[in-house]
């Protein structure tokens, strides 16, 4: 098959499924016909196919899982790690770009969440909460239970479109904070940990100024610790000079 004819398989491909999800046939959680089931319903070949899904998949739409099948994601719409990860590399998002957006859209979910969190997401935010205390000296499950808390803010805010910028933005914190996360203070992530502590209070609470109050100075706290870890990682101790002979 020539690259045009791949290329037009493909689109016929992205094409059926989202006719399916605008038909209701496919929802959040649902999984996809096998791959051979798929080539025989659209009428192209297994490779198209795959190639179809390897685009629904860059888009967010699919999720592959090993062993499993090609699912719907049940949750907030994302697009893919990698192809974020390009733009991010493409048009060199900085840690300020990516604080910036954080700023603009947590600080308003917070407030939403304090509105509209049902019962379950309270639990589930009490949960990460406790995960950060419970993980002061593990600093990777400190960050996995700190990124999971801000997922958490932005489901609760029951915008599903707020939720999912978090979720892509999230994706870039992750990606970047893991690489420093080794050489976070222990004092200051005590502090991170009773602020998350005191946006989950005010959600809880049902006060959302206070949690957009809460939420904006722990964003601020939270990048000037990232500055201290990044800093921390370029600091080279000079050599001692060799005595004079």
């Amino acid at each position: 098959m020539t690259g045009r004819g791949l290329e037009g398989s493909t689109e016929q491909v992205v094409g059926f499924v989202r006719n399916l999800i605008d038909r209701g046939r496919l929802r959040p959680g649902d999984r996809l016909p096998a791959e051979r089931d798929l080539a025989v319903q659209i009428g192209v070949s297994r490779p198209s196919v795959r190639a179809g899904l390897h685009a629904l998949a860059a888009m967010g739409v699919v999720q592959s899982r090993h062993g499993s099948g090609t699912y719907i994601p049940d949750g907030p719409p994302t697009l893919g790690a990698d192809a974020l990860s390009f733009l991010a590399a493409l048009h060199k998002f900085t840690v300020d770009d990516v604080y910036e957006a954080r700023n603009i859209l947590e600080v308003g979910a917070a407030g939403l969440a304090a509105e509209r969190a049902t019962p379950d997401q309270l639990a589930t935010l009490a949960d990460e909460v406790a995960g950060l205390f419970a993980s002061l000296t593990e600093r990777q499950v400190f960050l996995v239970h700190d990124i999971n808390f801000h997922r958490s803010i932005a489901a609760a805010s029951g915008n599903p479109i707020v939720a999912s910028l978090v979720e892509m933005v999230s994706l870039l914190y992750y990606e970047r904070r893991r690489a420093t996360a080794e050489r976070a203070v222990d004092r200051d992530l005590r502090d991170a940990a009773d602020s998350h502590r005191q946006i989950y209070q005010a959600v809880r609470a049902r006060n959302a100024e206070a949690a957009r109050r809460a939420m904006d100075e722990h964003l601020l706290r939270s990048r000037s610790y990232q500055a201290k870890e990044a800093q921390s990682s370029t600091f080279r101790v000079p050599r001692p000079k060799r005595a004079s002979r």
